[in-house]
């Protein structure tokens, strides 16, 4: 029987602890906040994207090949159908929306059932948990760590240690990222901590569209305005007060902050799926068979009516019926609805992300056990990883499984 300190009380760290319990080691999880499961308990809006449906392979295909090719063996070990059933029997209740995504029934805290439900089988397993304790650093020579250094100075000495600390995304979680600090010491590759998943700050901000939803549509990442498409990504946006959120925000928001460093990021949403010549045939026609239909009430069956609002205030001074139309406010209306404008990104906060890309080089990984390698007992898994999968599910699948064969391989 081995003695195994898990550091980190998320996702990761949980079905690592408990797995490695089940296998008869000592576990202890050490987590420097008061209670476990932060972050989980705020992920998908609060409601907890626990996973996402479909086969191993499909889920896999939704990741770079670089990451999916990392991800596969713990994928298949411990499945988006193992992490339902485990849920399942604790008596949590989940449902698939349309797009793939699996969360809790929706009940008060649905959220906090699902950290519940991994707190239960990790005590029946034997866990000793410890919260409240911030483990500093680490402290070995190659190829074996000795001991966690704690805050007060303490070291606590064991046979293996699973580092299951999260990225840098919400600090105010305890994922600050200085755990990458620590493995680059001692010679295990990391790359920079960079946003991903984060709502997307507009230079040209819009505050009284708080709250108001672009839908059905895609959202555009170009090179400057009319300039080549570098990335899109079709779902929706929530307008914030200094930007924009929502799926396809979060998105796009690693590609945009890169476009930005360098220059030339534009962002627009097109709500049509239709070329500008398709949008302006087709408003042409309305102007045929409904002459009398004001033009912003035609604009209103794509652009909702705050926006339209403001936008008709802007560029119009008259209530203009389809039959008086100009040819170049119909080329505005035509525009608005296929390359809805949103401007200039600010710069995006990697502390608001959902995940943080960077961390851990996925080559300095043993991907079947989890051990970092040159050290034999030294495992790492969760967001500590160089993976950022897209929203929907995949980054939480993503640590369940890599927390689990760390557990298994300890």
């Amino acid at each position: 029987m081995a003695s195994i300190f898990v550091v980190g009380g998320g996702a990761a760290g949980m079905v690592a602890a408990w797995r490695a319990a089940l296998k008869g080691h000592r576990v202890t999880l050490l987590e420097a906040n008061q209670r476990l499961g932060v972050k989980l308990r705020i992920s998908g809006g609060g409601k907890c994207n626990i996973t996402h449906d479909g086969s191993v392979k499909a889920v896999l295909a939704s990741f770079s090949k670089e990451q999916a090719r990392f991800l596969k063996p713990s994928f298949h070990c411990f499945t988006n159908a193992d992490v339902l059933e485990l849920l399942h029997r604790e008596g949590v209740e989940t449902y698939v929306r349309d797009n793939g995504r699996v969360f809790p029934l929706d009940r008060p805290g649905s959220a906090a059932a699902v950290v519940a439900a991994f707190e239960k089988v990790m005590q029946r397993a034997g866990v000793q948990v410890r919260t409240g304790v911030r483990v500093v650093g680490l402290q070995g020579r190659s190829p074996r760590i000795e001991a966690l250094r704690l805050e007060d100075g303490t070291l606590l000495k064991a046979d293996a240690f699973i580092l299951a600390t999260g990225g840098a995304s919400y600090p105010e979680t305890g994922t600050r990222g200085e755990v990458a600090g620590w493995l680059e010491k001692l010679g295990v590759a990391t790359l920079p901590w960079r946003p991903a998943l984060a709502p997307i700050p507009l230079k040209a901000s819009h505050p009284t569209w708080e709250g108001i939803a672009f839908r059905n549509g895609t959202l555009r990442l170009l090179e400057g305005e009319g300039g080549r498409r570098i990335s899109a990504f079709s779902d929706d946006i929530i307008f914030t007060k200094n930007g924009i959120s929502g799926p396809a925000a979060l998105e796009l928001s690693g590609p945009t902050e890169c476009a930005r460093r360098q220059g030339r990021a534009w962002l627009s949403y097109d709500f049509s799926g239709k070329s500008e010549a398709e949008m302006d045939f087709e408003l042409q026609h309305e102007q045929t068979q409904n002459p009398h239909l004001s033009a912003k009430n035609w604009l209103q069956r794509w652009v909702p009516e705050r926006v339209t609002d403001t936008v008709w205030r802007a560029e119009v001074l008259a209530d203009l019926r389809l039959k008086q139309l100009p040819k170049g406010i119909r080329s505005k209306l035509v525009g608005w609805v296929t390359a809805f404008p949103l401007g200039l990104p600010g710069v995006v906060p990697l502390e608001r992300g959902e995940v943080a890309a960077g961390g851990v080089v996925l080559e300095a990984v043993d991907a079947r056990t989890m051990r970092a390698h040159s050290w034999e007992n030294l495992l790492l898994c969760g967001e500590l990883l160089d993976v950022d999968g897209p929203v929907g599910g995949y980054n939480l699948q993503a640590a369940f499984s890599t927390g689990f064969v760390a557990g298994e391989s300890a």
